[in-house]
């Protein structure tokens, strides 16, 4: 499928008819030249797949034309023909950029295998510039123990080896697309392409474009065939993320794509069959949009033969942890900052929180913790930063709170009107109460609350700069 344009740069007629023949018995678009000036003219007037090249030409050398078709930003593959060939002469070749090499004379069964590595190449070409795989997913396991997780999983593993269409539904964050790959990694397709496409990333302009291709001259900027994200997504998986974002005026056509399997280029007349499984998520209630009008009946319950319900973080609490510890993990190695794990503070304020940006903004929070984080400790609380968290930072042993009434000495997790103090005060006493216990020693001061000299540093100035200097009755020094 990725070949279609064939030139045949050949002086000698049997041999020209014959791949001729062999092409066009494959449904080829097939182009002829004797000279190297021909072939340059019938370059410039369109773009090719695929070049047999003779090394020997009336009117010029075949690998210097080789080399010259090397440095094309566009260039087709090229397998060079001779009756003259020579290890010596095969090794030049294929270093300036062939892609092959025969020997005259061949048979058909040789131009056929030559054609079937041709199109494989190319294809994997093309699909090497889209595929979706993020490194920071290379573990590909599912992370929770809740029993909503452990249903997702049996979903999974039931449906995965099928080709049903997945319709992925949940709120932004709730890894949609990790349950997407996963489907992908179980199934029988797993060896084969599995390409995404955005459908609110691109251009209402360009879409169709991305999803079926388009010919070269089939508008301004298309100066060369492309092929489209069903394409090269032949025998493997498609992933339309966030479908419900696909115009109404291209809806039409993908719901033939999906009911026929075939599609034409944008600019293009020929049919183009293609075998692509789907799997598509949304984050919007379809049905709604559905009765508003926004996005065809037909389409969505041809997308909807499977549909998977991810839950959001919140109604599943039991993995916020477990999520929390896999990604510390992660993030450890991946930043070079050897933590010793999650602080009890730390624990706590985790489980307390509703987490509204779901997986997502857990996954940024632990990173950013641990970023901020010394080596050597645990994640606290205070490096967190949860919006309205109520917990407690990490504080040294004699600096903790007690039952005992408030003191200089540690902080109180209530005012005097017994209103529950934010985090940012709860802070501020902390680093109050670390360097009265330590006479102003900042650098003691940091070490007994876990933060290093210049985070200390720039607190004490940023309460200077707030007008409430914490450190003011105090000598403090840093040693």
């Amino acid at each position: 499928m990725s070949l279609e344009k064939i030139l045949i740069v050949e002086d000698e007629p049997v041999v020209r008819n014959l791949l001729q023949s062999i092409f066009a018995r494959h449904k080829f678009t097939v182009s002829t030249a004797g000279t190297v000036a021909e072939a340059t003219a019938a370059m410039q007037r369109e773009s090719f797949d695929l070049m047999m090249l003779d090394i020997r030409l009336p009117d010029g050398d075949g690998q210097k034309f080789l080399e010259h078709i090397a440095a094309l930003p566009e260039r087709p593959l090229v397998v060079m023909v001779t009756g003259y060939g020579t290890i010596e002469s095969a090794v030049s070749c294929m270093r300036a950029g062939a892609f092959d090499y025969v020997l005259k004379p061949f048979s058909p069964s040789q131009i056929d295998v030559i054609l079937r590595k041709a199109q494989t190449y190319r294809q994997l070409l093309s699909v090497n510039r889209l595929l979706t795989d993020d490194p920071e997913d290379a573990d590909g396991v599912l992370v929770g123990r809740s029993p909503a997780m452990q249903r997702l999983r049996q979903l999974i593993d039931k449906v995965a080896p099928t080709d049903a269409t997945v319709l992925v539904t949940g709120e932004s964050g709730t890894g949609k697309e990790m349950i997407a790959r996963e489907f992908y990694r179980r199934s029988p397709r797993r060896g084969q392409p599995y390409i995404k496409v955005n459908c609110a990333a691109v251009s209402e302009n360009l879409i169709e474009s991305e999803f079926f291709g388009h010919e070269r001259g089939a508008f301004t900027g298309a100066t060369e065939r492309r092929e489209g994200r069903f394409e090269l997504a032949n025998l493997g998986t498609l992933l339309l993320d966030e479908v419900s974002e696909i115009p109404a005026a291209l809806q039409a056509k993908l719901l033939r794509v999906l009911q026929e399997r075939e599609f034409e280029r944008v600019g293009g007349n020929r049919t183009i069959k293609v075998n692509v499984r789907i799997i598509a998520t949304s984050n919007r209630d379809l049905i709604s949009y559905v009765e508003k009008g926004d996005f065809r009946q037909d389409l969505y319950y041809r997308l909807n033969v499977f549909p998977v319900q991810v839950p959001p973080l919140r109604d599943r609490a039991d993995d916020s942890l477990v999520l929390a510890e896999h990604f510390l993990r992660r993030f450890a190695r991946k930043h070079g900052i050897k933590v010793t794990g999650l602080s009890d503070s730390a624990r706590a304020a985790i489980a307390a929180y509703r987490w509204p940006g779901n997986v997502r903004e857990l996954q940024n929070t632990i990173e950013r913790a641990v970023i901020l984080s010394e080596s050597g400790r645990a994640v606290t609380a205070a490096a967190l930063g949860l919006p309205g968290d109520l917990t407690l930072p990490d504080l040294p042993e004699a600096a903790a709170p007690t039952s005992e009434p408030e003191s200089a000495a540690g902080p109180a997790v209530t005012d005097a009107d017994g209103a529950v103090l934010r985090l940012e005060e709860l802070e501020k006493h902390a680093i109050r109460a670390a360097l009265r216990q330590t006479a102003g020693n900042r650098t003691q001061a940091a070490a007994a609350l876990g933060i290093s000299i210049r985070t200390l540093r720039n607190k004490l100035q940023e309460y200077r700069d707030a007008g409430d200097p914490v450190d003011v009755d105090l000598d403090a020094t840093e040693a």
